[in-house]
C-alpha cells in the first residue's frame, strides 16, 4: 500500500489559521465595500431619472452587514421613510386592531413608479438597476480582500 507524507511550514500554516478566523470580517467588509459602490452609483444615476434628485437621496440607506440563516452575508442598499409632501397623513388598521399612523408618501413607492412606471401612465426611467455594475463592484471587494490576503 502506497503511503504520502508532507510537512507543511509552520509560517504557511500560521497564515492560513489567521486567515479562517478572518473570513467573516473580510466578508463582511467586502460586502459593505460592494454595497457603497452600488450607492454612489444610484447616486449618480438619480440625477437622469429625477429632476430634484436631492430630496430622496437622504432616503437612500445601506443596511448593516448581516447574516442569512444559509450563512451568507449580505449587505443592502434601498429607500427608506417617507417623503412628507404638504401635510398629508395616513393610517392603516391591521386585523387585530392595531393603528399605524404615516406620515406622507412612502419613498419606495415613488422610487418604484420611476423604476419601472406605473399604471397611470407614468414612463419607467429605470435609474436603479443600471447602477449595479459588476465589475466596478468586484475591483471594490477585491481590494478589501487584499488586505487580508498577502500574495
Amino acid at each position: 500500500m502506497a503511503k504520502f507524507k508532507c510537512e507543511l511550514p509552520t509560517q504557511l500554516i500560521n497564515e492560513l489559521t489567521k486567515l479562517e478566523q478572518n473570513t467573516p470580517k473580510m466578508m463582511e467588509e467586502m460586502t459593505q465595500a460592494g454595497a457603497e459602490v452600488v450607492m454612489q452609483n444610484v447616486k449618480s444615476n438619480m440625477k437622469s431619472s429625477f429632476k430634484d434628485s436631492a430630496k430622496l437621496e437622504k432616503y437612500l440607506k445601506v443596511t448593516k452587514t448581516y447574516r442569512t440563516k444559509d450563512g451568507s452575508v449580505n449587505t443592502k442598499v434601498g429607500f427608506y421613510g417617507y417623503h412628507k409632501k404638504g401635510s398629508k397623513s395616513f393610517s392603516i388598521t391591521s386585523k387585530k386592531g392595531t393603528t399605524y399612523s404615516y406620515d406622507g408618501i412612502p419613498v419606495p413607492l415613488i422610487v418604484r413608479a420611476r423604476e419601472f412606471g406605473s399604471s397611470s401612465g407614468e414612463a419607467k426611467k429605470p435609474f436603479f438597476r443600471k447602477s449595479f455594475n459588476k465589475s466596478q463592484i468586484e475591483s471594490e471587494m477585491l481590494k478589501v480582500q487584499k488586505k487580508y490576503i498577502k500574495e
